[in-house]
Formats: C-alpha cells, structure tokens, sequence
C-alpha cells in the first residue's frame, strides 16, 4: 500500500457519503421488503421457443442485456462456464448456457449467488439488470414498492463519484483544503436543490421515460 492510499480512500469515503448512498439504501429497503418473502421469488427456468415468443420485445430485451452481462463478468473473471457452474453448484450446466443466451428466468436466490460471485466490486448495477431482466415477477414488486427507480439512484451516484474521480486537481488537496472544498459543494447543493424545487417542473416527458428506461447496456 502506498503512502497515499489513506488519505486517498478517506476522500473517497466522504465523497460517498457525500452523494446520500442513494443505491446503498434502496437496495437495503428492497432486501427489507423480501425479507419475509422466499428467495426462490420466481423460478430458473430455461425457456422454449413458445414460452420466449409470449414474451414482449422490451422484455426479451432486457433478458439478452442480462444474459450478455452474466457472460461477460464470468469472462473478466477468467471462469469458463463449466468452473462458474461448479461454483454455483448448478448440475445442469446447460442451464447457465441458457442463461447467458437470455433464455431463462432466474430466482432470486441465484441471482444474488452470482451477484456474490461475478459482482463483488461493483454489485448493485450488477444486481439491478439481472433481477431486471431475468426475474420480471420481483422486478414488477419492486416498482410497485417504488424500488425500480433504482437504476436512476445508481446512475446519479455514479454521476457524483465521476466528477470527482475526473478532477484531479481535487484528488491531489491537502486534507483541511480538501474539507473546505466538500463543505462548499455541499452548501452549494443543498442552494440548487432548493431553487429547482422552487421552480416548476418540465412540461416534457423525457425525464420520466428515461428514469423508466432502466439502466442501458
């Protein structure tokens, strides 16, 4: 570790906590809200022809983004899918096969077993897209609980850590000016949130659809 690591990850805390963990609490009240329900919400199940046509296009959609993301974190993992199936204690490997292809529903309790495996660094946005797309039953829960505003939580929590993540100018401040700078874009925040609140709102729909829209691939 290097001399600058501390002070590094100690701005790096604050600038998270800074952004509210907006994603952190929406996923802890939707794992609240399941609590009390069984983790198999939904079954895995491999889909047939007949069984894929009666789905809507958005939601084949959404099955082939999540399937496309399960395959390319196994891959950045260096897993071929026969080590990703033992570590899943999945007998049929086809399953995982179909699963990658957008084939299959998923429940949850697997989903959050390969959140845990191909997602630990960065596992909300990971977790979101494949209950989005391989779970439709908990997904329809969640927005009715009103935690399918998630992507758009996780997306402006992202919005945040890049601005500071992009200056480097603020990475590289002592500690006392590094405070006065958060102080500053804290007060300023709270300052533009009020003024927007202040103002009405858009008449356009565009910002409601694309909360809707769900997180892109």
């Amino acid at each position: 570790m290097s001399a600058t690591d501390g002070p590094e990850r100690g701005r790096l805390s604050q600038v998270t906590h800074f952004t509210a963990n907006l994603s952190r609490n929406a996923v802890s009240a939707l794992a609240r809200r399941v609590g009390g329900m069984t983790l198999e919400i939904g079954r895995t199940l491999i889909l047939d022809r007949a069984q894929r046509r009666v789905l809507s296009e958005e939601q084949q959609a959404w099955m082939s983004r999540a399937g496309e993301a399960v395959r390319d974190a196994r891959r950045t993992a260096g897993l071929s899918r026969d080590d990703l199936a033992r570590a899943l204690d999945l007998e049929d490997k086809s399953l995982l096969q179909a699963v990658e292809q957008g084939s299959a529903t998923v429940s949850f309790e697997l989903i959050l077993r390969l959140t845990s495996l191909l997602a630990r660094n960065d596992p909300v946005p990971f977790l979101i897209q494949l209950v989005r797309g391989f779970n439709p039953r908990l997904w329809a829960l969640a927005e009715d609980w009103g935690v399918g505003r998630l992507p758009t939580m996780v997306e402006r929590d992202r919005q945040w850590m890049n601005i500071y993540r992009g200056n480097e100018a603020a990475r590289q401040l002592p500690d006392a000016a590094f405070d006065e700078v958060m102080a500053f874009c804290e007060s300023a925040l709270t300052m533009a949130v009020a003024f927007r609140q202040d103002r009405p709102a858009p008449s356009s729909s565009s910002g409601e659809a694309a909360d809707r829209s769900g997180p892109t691939s």
